[in-house]
């Protein structure tokens, strides 16, 4: 990769990580083509916002409108089981800088409000799903002369200096260069879908619930919840053969979800994701970056999804607005270091070690151990689930320590994912 000036860019994919790139290139000044179909799956995970998601809602002009179509979301319950929750207040937070709230979603509302944003930065969106292909035995990519037609308007017919896959998982540079991926832990099936009926701890909160067998969220939307499950993939297919049978049998059969869900009603297909934690291993080449889930998607647990996909929309357009080597291979270390991180913190979770944690420091001010470090905890642990903290290095420290050394004993097995 050499030094260049980056003036054309075509973006593939106009979900929210590709949408967003957009926006910031354009406001730049660079000539932006957008290749979005409008197609999308009936559901798609990621309708819980963090709170650190808002400053850029805010950069992107949009928050407002987010707010007149979203539900408010003032923070999270824990359901560890039938007896016992636990919630967390964003405006309890200590410090950080994040607001004290977010938002609750409807993705097909959401997507569009982006992608209208982008509109109106100046990027030119082509309604078509538009196609790239590998030139010859490179490593670079070409629009296809199909796409290049399309996107005559914005680049003379030429091909564009920097080409993007914001594609989601559909991952379409690394498929078509065989990209080598680091698999996750987890061999997970999410089915996932909206129900009327359905009752929630706090009507403000997003809610994450220990099952029997793996664990669900529930999302306050309006007028309905998402209620989505994580499940083994060996035991979800004892379940049913179909994405609804699974669905619809493990709602009324696990003991937690039972009492919730009685009076509770499904208003939408079920939609299953599979294969989800990934994370392609460069995530940068000759002419072209990945952004979003087309780089890596860690786990649904913490929503930390769309937080990473706009962060690193905008650490993608300073390294193409700067156009350096460096500042791409900066772009990439970033990238991977974030989503590492995320996967840390959600390991912890799976393993039991971070409920265990939590629960214990309910507990923490009867220790003098536990006193002095009081401060630290309420000030570093909740900002986990704002967003703000995971890539701190000393909190990313702390929660290793405190999950290894500040149980009391405790044995985490109790509140293991199965």
């Amino acid at each position: 990769m050499q030094q260049r000036k980056i003036q054309t860019v075509a973006i593939f994919g106009g979900g929210p990580a590709g949408a967003t790139l957009g926006t910031y290139l354009a406001r730049k000044g660079l000539d932006v083509a957008m290749f979005a179909d409008g197609k999308r799956p009936p559901l798609i995970v990621g309708e819980s916002l963090v709170p650190a998601v808002v400053p850029y809602l805010r950069e992107l002009g949009v928050e407002d409108e987010v707010a007149s179509f979203g539900t408010w979301k003032g923070g999270a319950t824990f359901v560890y089981n039938q007896e016992y929750r636990l919630n967390i207040w964003f405006d309890q937070v200590r410090g950080g800088g994040t607001p004290t709230y977010s938002y609750n979603v409807p993705r097909d509302l959401f997507d569009a409000c982006l992608r209208n944003a982008a509109g109106r930065a100046g990027v030119r969106i082509i309604e078509q799903k538009g196609t790239i292909e590998r030139d010859g035995d490179s490593r670079r990519m070409l629009l296809s002369a199909e796409s290049l037609e399309a996107a005559a308007h914005v680049f003379g017919g030429r091909q564009p200096d920097w080409i993007v896959d914001a594609m989601g998982r559909g991952r379409g540079i690394p498929k078509l260069l065989d990209l080598p991926v680091d698999a996750g832990e987890r061999r997970d099936t999410a089915l996932h879908a909206h129900l009327q009926g359905v009752e929630v701890e706090v009507a403000t909160n997003v809610h994450t619930d220990r099952l029997s067998r793996g664990w669900c969220w529930r999302i306050p939307l309006p007028g309905r919840v998402s209620v989505g499950f994580v499940l083994d993939t060996a035991f979800a297919r004892e379940l049913g053969d179909s994405a609804e049978e699974q669905y619809d049998t493990f709602l009324r059969r696990d003991p937690v979800m039972r009492e919730w869900a009685k009076s509770g009603r499904r208003i939408t297909p079920v939609v299953r994701y599979s294969n989800y934690q990934a994370r392609v291993r460069c995530g940068i080449g000759e002419n072209w970056a990945l952004v979003g889930d087309a780089f890596g998607f860690v786990d649904p647990v913490f929503s930390s999804g769309m937080l990473i996909a706009l962060q690193s929309a905008k650490a993608l357009s300073a390294a193409i607005c700067d156009g350096s080597p460096r500042a791409f291979e900066t772009y990439d270390a970033y990238v991977k270091a974030n989503l590492d991180a995320w996967r840390g913190v959600i390991t912890r979770y799976y393993d039991g070690r971070l409920l265990t944690m939590f629960k214990r420091g309910e507990n923490v001010q009867r220790h003098i151990w536990g006193k002095l470090m009081s401060f630290h905890f309420r000030k570093h642990m909740p900002r986990i689930f704002t967003g703000d903290d995971v890539t701190n290095r000393y909190s990313a420290w702390l929660v290793e320590f405190m999950s290894t050394y500040g149980l009391y004993g405790h044995d985490p097995e109790e509140y293991r994912i199965l």
